[in-house]
């Protein structure tokens, strides 16, 4: 009886035993081939991450089908504020993108354009708009700093030089040699400021524009009237840089194109740009954003489509605005250029613009003031009105159009958009603002708030920085605009982000002389990584839990975005602020203050000010020292 009773144990532990291994073979099989099939070719492991790292539903992590439904499952359920223990895994690090994407733009990444096999039309530049990568596609891995990597040179001595190092790019030295671009000088690249056009520098050439439109003093700001600039195809924004003396900021505007790295260098050097690309969509920023555009043998096709990108800067420009373009055309010097100069001279006489000034091979244009031209013309004239339904500050994905945009009544009654001089439009109440509703005692209110709220988190930054350490900022959900404002007597800049679905007040920023671009925090930033010195996140994680997206891709993203040793202010619920400091160590930051929400009489009973600063590292193999 005994030896059956051993039998049967025996034989109970034996298929215990088969059944942990065919299980434990199963887990194997199974994750190995999802990473076999997940990776695209070449690829390493750590690119991607594991699926193990998985917390709160990021995406920026592959799975099959059924990992996905379970994952929208869990972002969907996700909310801040859970109870320690309650499915509360957090990693202790996450790992580090293979070294060549120390330059990647998550929805600007021409590789994830040839594996997705996107049928886009190479003439119109949709390879170079935005096309952000499917969840299962999306990283989960810290970008690393190329080889070398040194805290930023500072402003203003940046305008001038940056380290090699940074950006180990010397291509445009080389190919734009003759025209003063950039130069390489030992560990430093210098930029003597000239252009394809202005090879004996930008200010030279800004001086000669103030001069064709009689302005005085040969200055461009024409006594605070000309704020707000538009530089299209700007190469390291030399143009941009010259104008800030003027009190005038440029959005430098360039694609990540066979000049790579253009707008990267403008960055680094402290300059405000942006990428993007004249192609099929809208570019981010609402109506009547800018007085001044610039072209400067840009090498855009202003007569495609019916000038359809012409007529995008046209709906930029604002009432009486001027469009500068200097190019081989306007001078018309073979059959060609006389050709394109005299179709191009049709078009924008259709549209009611007029030459201001021409010189040389530098033509400006001037918008009219109302639409009285616009009704003159006979019927039939193309390119026609837009429709009347048409919002001509809807931006977000929204397709160009072929048609004019013709001004509001309030416009055509006042004969230009009643903006205040520079720099007394900083803090007079916009005129669009009442398109919102809002009052002027409310845009008064909140400049004043934020003028506090700014003055504290100086007080809260003052130990860890000096006056030159911080340049380029972020204000990731700007509302009017004041956080920038506050910020007048500092030497920084500030890129002004608007959400997407919420109200547009980009316009009001615009109206105020600063810059900004709509965007959707779900998704990747049009930037290179470390570009900014200080990121602004206020109730912009709080926003993103209703929208039911990951908390830790934003986290992620932030990381990118930021350089090392640049700071990171968090504004938000106690709850989120907890949730973040769980993830500091995995994500090398490190806490600098904490404010209470009794420092500031107008936040919310649950509102908390978290300052953060990100760690410097250098290679993969000084992070793992470091752990």
């Amino acid at each position: 009886m005994r030896g059956r009773t051993d039998g049967v144990q025996k034989k109970r532990l034996i298929t215990a035993l088969c059944c942990v291994t065919i299980f434990i073979v199963f887990i194997f099989a199974y994750y190995g081939s999802f990473f076999g099939s997940r990776m695209p070719h070449g690829a390493s492991a750590i690119e991607y991450g594991s699926r193990s790292l998985r917390k709160l539903g990021s995406s920026y992590l592959g799975g099959d089908e059924d990992a996905d439904i379970g994952n929208k499952q869990e972002e969907s359920s996700f909310k801040f504020g859970l109870e320690d223990g309650e499915d509360d895994i957090v990693p202790r690090s996450f790992p580090v993108c293979d070294g060549r994407h120390s330059e990647l733009i998550p929805c600007l990444d021409r590789n994830l354009i040839y594996q997705m096999r996107m049928k886009l039309d190479l003439s119109l530049m949709e390879h170079y708009e935005r096309h952000c990568p499917p969840a299962e596609r999306r990283y989960n891995c810290l970008i690393p700093p190329p080889t070398g990597y040194k805290i930023p040179i500072k402003w203003p001595q940046s305008r001038d030089e940056v380290w090699k190092a940074n950006i180990p790019h010397t291509h445009l030295a080389h190919e734009k040699s003759d025209q003063n671009w950039m130069v390489v000088k030992g560990e430093k690249i210098v930029f003597p400021g000239g252009g394809t056009h202005f090879h004996y520098g930008a200010d030279k050439y800004i001086a000669s524009i103030a001069n064709m439109l009689n302005f005085s003093n040969n200055n461009l700001n024409n006594e605070g009237r000309i704020r707000t600039v538009l530089d299209v195809g700007c190469g390291v924004a030399s143009f941009g840089a010259y104008l800030l003396s003027s009190d005038i900021i440029t959005m430098s505007l360039a694609p990540n194109d066979v000049h790579q790295n253009q707008i990267q260098f403008a960055l680094e050097r402290g300059i405000p740009a942006y990428l993007g690309v004249l192609g099929t969509k809208r570019l981010p920023y609402p109506s009547r954003s800018f007085e001044f555009a610039h072209c400067s043998r840009c090498r855009i096709d202003w007569l495609q489509r019916d000038g359809i990108l012409l007529l995008e800067l046209d709906r930029l420009l604002r009432p009486g605005g001027y469009f500068a373009y200097s190019s081989p055309e306007a001078y018309a010097q073979d059959e060609e250029d006389l050709r394109i100069w005299r179709e191009m001279s049709a078009l924008v006489e259709r549209m009611c613009w007029k030459i201001a000034s021409k010189k040389n091979q530098t033509v400006i244009w001037v918008k009219p003031l109302t639409n009285d031209c616009y009704m003159e013309r006979e019927p039939g004239t193309q390119p026609p009105l837009c429709r009347s339904d048409d919002d001509p500050d809807a931006v977000s994905g929204v397709p160009m159009e072929a048609c004019i945009t013709p001004y509001s009544d309030q416009i055509q009654r006042d004969m230009g958009s009643g903006l205040a001089p520079w720099p007394s439009r900083l803090t007079s109440p916009p005129p669009r603002i009442a398109d919102f509703g809002y009052s002027n005692e409310m845009f008064e209110k909140d400049t004043e708030v934020w003028r506090r709220r700014v003055e504290n988190y100086w007080n809260l930054l003052s130990p860890k920085i000096k006056p030159n350490t911080l340049r380029n900022l972020m204000d990731m959900k700007a509302n009017f605009g004041s956080f920038a404002a506050a910020l007048k007597d500092k030497n920084v800049w500030v890129m002004n982000v608007v959400p997407e679905d919420g109200p547009n007040t980009l316009k009001l920023i615009y109206d105020r002389g600063l810059i900004g671009s709509v965007h959707n925090w779900c998704e990747s930033y049009s930037t290179y990584p470390r570009t900014y010195d200080l990121l602004h996140a206020w109730t912009v994680f709080s926003d993103i839990e209703k929208k039911e997206c990951s908390a830790e891709d934003l986290l992620i993203e932030m990381d990118r975005i930021v350089r090392p040793s640049g700071f990171i202010i968090v504004r938000d619920k106690r709850p989120v602020v907890e949730f973040i400091k769980k993830y500091l160590s995995a994500l090398h930051w490190e806490a600098v203050a904490t404010a209470d929400p009794e420092s500031d009489s107008e936040q919310d009973a649950d509102e908390m000010v978290f300052i953060i600063q990100k760690k410097m590292w250098l290679t993969s193999e000084s992070l793992r020292d470091s752990e």
